[in-house]
Formats: C-alpha cells, sequence, structure tokens
C-alpha cells in the first residue's frame, strides 16, 4: 500500500504550474495570421525532404542508365521532331554527361530538321563556348550568321566572344561584314562604342560617316556631330552640322537639327552664329514648324542678347501693320483674328481684352447672316480665352449674354453660340442653366441642329424621359423631318421598348409631308426584319406598294421574301416577281420592266431551274435601234437622233414591227449574197479572158 501522503506529493508534481497574467490590455502591436505564415516560411519551419539522389557504382550500372535516357529522348524526338526543346534538353543531358562529340550531333540533328531556329544555334555555340573549343564556337556563329544574317543576336554574341578573347581585329572583321547587311542603329552604336573603347576615332568617324548615309535621320547627324565636339573636334562638328543643313535643305528641314546647331554656336560662345542661324530658320522654315526655334531663340536672346530689340524688330512691326489694317478697314475681321492671335502670344491680359472689346464693337451693318459668319467667331474666341486662359468664370458667362443679346434672332440664329454657352455650363456644374439655355433657345429660335444638341447632351445625362418630350417638341416644329422620326424611333428601340418605336414608325409615315420617305420606308422594314417579325415586314412592303410602284420597291420586297429561310421562300418569291412584272406591263417605263425581269433572270440563275429560267427568258424584250425628230425650245426641227428601245413579247401593236424588221433583215443577206456572186462571176471571166 501506497503512503496517501506520497501520491498528494506526486500529483503535486505532475501538475503543470499556470502563470498569471497580470496585465490582461491588449498589446500594442497584434499579431495575425498571415504574419505568422509568412515567419514560418522564413524560416523554413516545415522543409520537405529533397528526393533521394540515385547512386550509380559501376560502369555497367552507368551505360545502363545512359541507354535509358537516350532512348526516352529519342522516344520524344521520334514523337515530335519540330519541338526544339526536346532536342535542347537532349544535347544539354549529353553535355551534363561530358559527351561532347555526341552533344554536337543532337544540335546538328535539330539543325537538320530546322535551321531557323535561333534558340538552337544560341545553345550549341554556348556550348562550345563553356566547353573552351573556341574554332568550333566560331564556326558555328558563322554558320548562324550565313543562315540568318538578320538575326541580331547572333552578330552581338559572336562580337562579345571575340572581344573577350582579346581578338580585336577579329571582332573588327565580324563587325565590317554585320555592317554590310545596314542593320538597325543600335548595331552602329556598338561597333562606334567599340572602337571607341580602344580610341580608334579616327574609325570610329569613318563609321559615322557610314551611319548618317545607311540611316539619314536628324538624330543620327547630331549624335554624329557631338561625338566630334565631345572629342574637342570643333571644326568638325561645325562642319557635319552643315552638311546636315545642306544635306536635308529647306524642304526636309527639321528644327531639332536647327535648334542643336544654335545650340552647338551658342556653346562655344559664338553668340553671333547662334543668331544668324535663327534668324535663317526663322526667314526659310513654315511658321508651324518654327515655334520651339522662335522659343529657344528668345531663351538665347535673354540670356545673351536684348530681348527688347526682338520685340521691337518682330512684335512691334506685325502690330503696328495690323493696327493699320484695322483702322483702314474695322470689318476685316481677318485681320481682327491675327492681331489677338498676336497679342495672346505675348500674354498681355489687358490689352487683349481691350482689343477683343474694340473687335466685337464693329456689328456688321447688313443682317443678313452671311455677314455675320465670321464675325461671331471674335465672340466665340473671346468666351473661350477668357474660360481658359484667364478662368474667369463669370466673364465668360457675361461675354456669352453678350453675344445672344446682340444677334437678331427673330431673323436668324447661331445655334453655335447656345450650344457652346450650354457646354461651358455643364462644364462648371451648373446644369439647370444649361438646360435653361437650351429652353430658352428652342423657345426664341428652334432650328434642327440645336434640338439634336439638346437630346444629346440629355442622352449622355442618362434623362430619356426628358429625351422623349424633346423628340415630341421636335417633331412638333418639324414633322416632315425624316431623320428625326428614325432617331425617336432608334431611342425607343435602344431603350427596349418596341411597341412604343413601332407606334413612332407608324406615325411617322402617315404624315402628309415627308422630306425622305423612301429612307423612313426603309427603316420601318429594317426594324420589323430586325425583330423578325416577317409578318409585318411583308405588311409594310404592301402598304408601301399602294404607294408607289417603283420597281426598286418589288426588287426588295422579292429580295426580303428569300432572305427569310421560309420552305416557301422561293415560291413566294416568284410569286412577287409575276406579280411585279404585271403590275408594270401598264407602266411606259420599259427600263423598269427590263430591271424587274433582269433581277428575277438573276435570282432563278442562282436558285432556279431550267425551265423556270426559259420562262423568263421568254419575257425578256428584243432591244432595237430607233430615229426620232429633235426640235428646239421655239419649235423648229433640229434634225434627228437615234435611241433605243424594248419591244417585250406581249406587246401585240409590235408585232407587224417585228415581222417587219424580220423580213428587212432577210432581204439584205439576200443582197449582199447576190453581190457576192457577181463578184465571183466577174473574176471568173477576167481569168478566162487572160
Amino acid at each position: 500500500m501506497m503512503d496517501p501522503d506520497m501520491e498528494s506529493k506526486e500529483d503535486k508534481r505532475k501538475m503543470p504550474k499556470i502563470a498569471k497574467v497580470k496585465n490582461k490590455m491588449p498589446a500594442p502591436v497584434q499579431i495575425t495570421a498571415e504574419q505568422l505564415l509568412r515567419e514560418a516560411k522564413e524560416r523554413e519551419l516545415e522543409l520537405v525532404p529533397p528526393p533521394p539522389k540515385q547512386k550509380i557504382s559501376d560502369p555497367d550500372e552507368l551505360q545502363a542508365y545512359r541507354l535509358r535516357q537516350r532512348k526516352m529522348f529519342e522516344d520524344n524526338i521520334r514523337k515530335n521532331r519540330g519541338m526544339m526543346t526536346n532536342w535542347i534538353k537532349y544535347a544539354a543531358w549529353e553535355e551534363s554527361q561530358k559527351e561532347i562529340q555526341r552533344a554536337r550531333s543532337v544540335h546538328e540533328r535539330a539543325l537538320d530538321v530546322d535551321h531557323r531556329n535561333i534558340t538552337v544555334w544560341l545553345k550549341y555555340a554556348e556550348m562550345e563556348m563553356r566547353c573552351r573549343q573556341i574554332n568550333h564556337a566560331r564556326n558555328i556563329w558563322d554558320r548562324a550568321v550565313t543562315v540568318l544574317p538578320r538575326a541580331n543576336q547572333f552578330w552581338y554574341k559572336y562580337t562579345y566572344m571575340e572581344e573577350m578573347l582579346g581578338n580585336i581585329a577579329g571582332c573588327r572583321q565580324v563587325f565590317e561584314r554585320w555592317m554590310e547587311w545596314e542593320p538597325e542603329e543600335q548595331a552602329w552604336h556598338s561597333y562606334i562604342n567599340f572602337e571607341l573603347r580602344y580610341k580608334e576615332l579616327d574609325r570610329a568617324r569613318m563609321i559615322y560617316e557610314r551611319f548618317v548615309i545607311v540611316h539619314p535621320e536628324v538624330k543620327n547627324w547630331i549624335k554624329y556631330a557631338k561625338f566630334e565636339e565631345k572629342n574637342s573636334y570643333i571644326n568638325s562638328a561645325r562642319s557635319i552640322y552643315e552638311r546636315a543643313v545642306e544635306y536635308f535643305g529647306e524642304d526636309n528641314m527639321d528644327e531639332k537639327l536647327i535648334i542643336a546647331f544654335a545650340k552647338f554656336e551658342e556653346g562655344q560662345k559664338e553668340h553671333e552664329r547662334a543668331r544668324v542661324i535663327y534668324k535663317y530658320a526663322l526667314d526659310h522654315l513654315p511658321k508651324e514648324k518654327c515655334q520651339e526655334i522662335y522659343k529657344n531663340y528668345t531663351i538665347h536672346e535673354k540670356k545673351f542678347g536684348s530681348r527688347a530689340a526682338i520685340e521691337d524688330v518682330i512684335v512691334s512691326k506685325r502690330r503696328f501693320q495690323y493696327e493699320e489694317e484695322v483702322k483702314t478697314n474695322p470689318l476685316n475681321y481677318d485681320a481682327w483674328f491675327d492681331y489677338l492671335r498676336l497679342l495672346e502670344a505675348d500674354g498681355n491680359v489687358e490689352q487683349i481684352r481691350d482689343t477683343y472689346e474694340r473687335a466685337i464693337a464693329n456689328i456688321p451693318p447688313s443682317q443678313d447672316k452671311r455677314f455675320w459668319r465670321r464675325y461671331i467667331y471674335l465672340w466665340i474666341n473671346y468666351a473661350l480665352y477668357e474660360e481658359l486662359e484667364t478662368e474667369d468664370e463669370e466673364k465668360t458667362r457675361q461675354v456669352y449674354k453678350a453675344c445672344l443679346d446682340i444677334i437678331p434672332h427673330k431673323k436668324f440664329t447661331f445655334a453655335k453660340i447656345w450650344l457652346l454657352f450650354a457646354q461651358f455650363e455643364l462644364r462648371h456644374k451648373n446644369l439647370q442653366n444649361a438646360r435653361k439655355v437650351m429652353g430658352v433657345a428652342i423657345g426664341k429660335c428652334p432650328k434642327n441642329k440645336l434640338f439634336r444638341g439638346y437630346i444629346d447632351m440629355e442622352l449622355q445625362l442618362r434623362e430619356f424621359e426628358r429625351c422623349r418630350v424633346l423628340y415630341e417638341k421636335f417633331l412638333e416644329f418639324g414633322s416632315e423631318n425624316c431623320t428625326t422620326w428614325m432617331k425617336y424611333a432608334e431611342l425607343e428601340t435602344i431603350l427596349g421598348d418596341v411597341d412604343r418605336s413601332r407606334a413612332v414608325f407608324e406615325l411617322a409615315i402617315s404624315q402628309t409631308k415627308l422630306d425622305m420617305p423612301e429612307v423612313l420606308w426603309k427603316a420601318y422594314i429594317d426594324f420589323e426584319i430586325e425583330q423578325e417579325e416577317y409578318n409585318n415586314t411583308r405588311n409594310l412592303y404592301r402598304r408601301l406598294l399602294q404607294r408607289t410602284k417603283h420597281v426598286k420597291v418589288w426588287i426588295s420586297f422579292a429580295q426580303f421574301e428569300k432572305s427569310t429561310g421560309d420552305p416557301e421562300a422561293l415560291k413566294k418569291t416568284r410569286a412577287i416577281y409575276q406579280e411585279a412584272v404585271s403590275s408594270l406591263k401598264s407602266s411606259e417605263e420599259k427600263e423598269e420592266r427590263l430591271m424587274i425581269l433582269e433581277s428575277w433572270q438573276a435570282f432563278e440563275a442562282e436558285c432556279g431551274d431550267e425551265e423556270s429560267q426559259k420562262k423568263v427568258e421568254k419575257l425578256l424584250p428584243q432591244k432595237v435601234k430607233k430615229r426620232r425628230k429633235i426640235q428646239t425650245d421655239d419649235g423648229t426641227d433640229a434634225g434627228w437622233e437615234e435611241y433605243y428601245d424594248y419591244i417585250f413579247p406581249d406587246e401585240t401593236t409590235a408585232q407587224p414591227n417585228l415581222k417587219l424588221l424580220a423580213m428587212a433583215k432577210k432581204w439584205k443577206q439576200t443582197q449582199e449574197q447576190t453581190a457576192d456572186d457577181e463578184n465571183d462571176s466577174q473574176d471568173v471571166m477576167e481569168t478566162g479572158s487572160d
């Protein structure tokens, strides 16, 4: 028996000691589960054991292993010879086994399969370089650049290898072979940098000379000149700039070349030369190409000359000319535009505003719109200047309002002013003001352009109910405008309300006066076809044929029936063609009858049989040439003219004419035969007398 005191001591010894937490407040830095996982990964707490290594103990086992591996590689190649990764892995494995000759053989076999694969060539050459087989590597690079001379990787690696080996002459020779192919610019730069690394400035200069001929871009001439300048050949650099200016000429001159030339002279303290270069460019280059030149010229003069002199010579002279022009003819708005453009470039806000006010004070004397078309752009430019340059929102609003107060809206208006004003308010997030402007515009002077602009604005805001109301107002203003009807129906179609769209089309075609009814009917028919409502489409064609019997309607109807995919489509199409031919019999336009028959004939040639084709051919007319008298406007005879007429088989009145034509043709043939017989007999008599 165990003493109970001993048991209690053992229990006390086994019980773990519980730590008492004195501070139960949360720690200032909390640790997340993500942080715990990251720390476990960094400390590699869960290491996965590597796979067991295979140890080969004797030569026979090694040979068996190699045989298995080679068989596996050969099987992979046999399955897909064109997959170059299999060849590359095979060659790499042979190289790892120190079987260099076998690796070469694999590479050669791979090149036999695909000699244009760049990766195979690279791996082959790199293997030879790793094995220090330099001549082999050279041989491979030579073959590679011969087969693929446009693959720049080969040339780069070939030249790099020769340079690393210290074979400078060989590297230069490779570069020369490369340059014969006139490669991209980077290749020339590599050659130049190679020569510069060995202080061969003359050779680099010769390469630059060839480079600017092969790649005659402005930037390359500038690089050539900077190369000479960097090496302190100042006269040579100046000569290169002069040659570049002469090479490009005035027609192809680039402002970058002029600026670089001038900055070069500036760097050599030749400020007068730089000034002459800038002036030459400003005199000979188009004005649109001189912006940067003028800017750099101004900076140059700020540094080394008198800016006031430039302003006096250029700006003041032009300003004086424009002042004289606008004084002579204040209504010469083009002169005002040029003058304001000059002042805006100068940037004096008060002077620009004063000039704008003087310009817009010259209101055209006549209230004819064509005299206002140039004038109104003064207001537009003024408003845009205030909005974009001075960023004065209130002043811009005042300009627009003053412009709208001047325009005589009862006689004409300018929709662009209203639209620009509304767009200005939108840009400044004043939607109510924009709507108010457009509402006043439509109320004062409703125009198609105003309605369309207002509708486009509401469409962009996704206010479709407002668009509907505007379309209704638009149609009240001009119900004959077919484009408006179609746009309204298109809007309803986009919104998915097909019934409303159909109702809009029905209202449109019921109008007594339309500007383009044929376009409207076509849009309605296309709408029904798009909805695959073929019965509605047929009804529309019937209703249209009640209004017009035009041949194009019949042809369109027939083509529609053909395209429906109905099993009875061909039969219905023939019925329409027959109905069209019967309907056009009474028409005096024979060309229309011919058009419908030709369309029918083309249909039968595509979808019919021989019997149906012959049936149509019997209906085709005969083309005959006729003569008729020409009379002038005063009734006197002006001679005869020939024209072509068509005689259809079913025209009974033309039957005697056809018989007469046939008899005349027969008589003509008889006369020609008789004349030939007489000529033959006369020839026989002449030979007998001889």
